[in-house]
């Protein structure tokens, strides 16, 4: 049932650590322009250790959390139900909670990173390149399922993950061909890459970006930009950016846990974005 303005419901976001969080400002920003007077959404530092006590204790006036490092997994065997996107991936950062108790998982992330690219003009390419092999990298491979119709180069430091990506791969049904990191400068002539590495890790690769790249999207969104990011865009390249992923993943939760449609993008994206400049 949709929500009323008039209902007193709880949402919040969890992980470990979570100060930094910038959900609360998007979250809290969609109930104000929706009118939802009664809502509420915090963050709470929890841990996999601590979640299913979490869970146990929430009340019927809960309508739903996300789900950051390193909960995405830890969640599922906690839920009734979890999505084919988020099974896909085995990665849940969404739980919508419903009245009666039940707890239903999802994965807004990989549809968000599909809207994110649609949003700056990408809807299908014909090659890509991931950088990193963590979870987002997992996710970025979910999405390139739906939108690349050729291969994905991963670009790894260890054969472990080299094998784990290309897992992915056969599970997803996509062309992955792993690729070793020291020959990560490659990835930028690719129509399509995705940054998934942690801060800093591809600074070094700013210097290899070609005179006309095409399109990056880097998941990162503090600190913004990054070199890669920078030198990208001052190369003429399209760059999305990890801000646009938060959104637009943002946008979906909470249309999910309010029943309400269409979420305020551009209000949750100007919020984040003034957030960012105020640290």
């Amino acid at each position: 049932m949709p929500a009323r303005a008039t209902d007193a419901r709880r949402a919040a976001v969890l992980g470990s650590p979570i100060a930094h969080s910038l959900s609360p400002v998007l979250h809290r920003t969609a109930y104000r322009e929706l009118g939802l007077a009664g809502w509420s959404y915090d963050r709470f530092d929890v841990d996999e250790a601590a979640l299913p006590g979490f869970l146990e204790a929430l009340g019927p006036e809960w309508a739903g959390l996300s789900l950051t490092m390193p909960l995405k997994r830890a969640v599922i065997p906690l839920l009734d139900a979890i999505s084919e996107t988020a099974a896909a991936v085995e990665a849940v950062n969404t739980v919508v909670l419903a009245e009666d108790g039940r707890r239903t998982g999802d994965n807004t992330d990989i549809p968000g990173m599909i809207a994110a690219l649609r949003e700056h003009g990408i809807e299908q390419v014909d090659s890509a390149a991931i950088l990193g092999a963590g979870a987002t990298a997992s996710s970025a491979l979910a999405a390139l399922a739906r939108i690349c119709t050729g291969e994905v180069t991963v670009y790894v430091r260890s054969e472990v993950r080299a094998a784990e990506m290309r897992e992915w791969g056969e599970r997803l049904d996509v062309a992955v061909r792993t690729a070793d990191w020291a020959d990560a400068e490659r990835a930028l002539r690719a129509p399509l890459v995705f940054a998934t590495t942690p801060a800093g890790a591809a600074d070094a690769l700013a210097a290899a970006v070609p005179e006309r790249p095409a399109t990056l999207f880097d998941v990162l969104y503090e600190p913004w930009p990054t070199e890669l990011a920078a030198r990208w865009s001052m190369s003429g390249g399209a760059v999305v950016g990890g801000l646009d992923l938060l959104v637009h993943q943002a946008v979906l939760q909470v249309e999910q846990m309010t029943g309400l449609t269409p979420a305020p993008l551009h209000a949750m994206r100007h919020a984040g974005e003034k957030a960012l400049a105020d640290r």
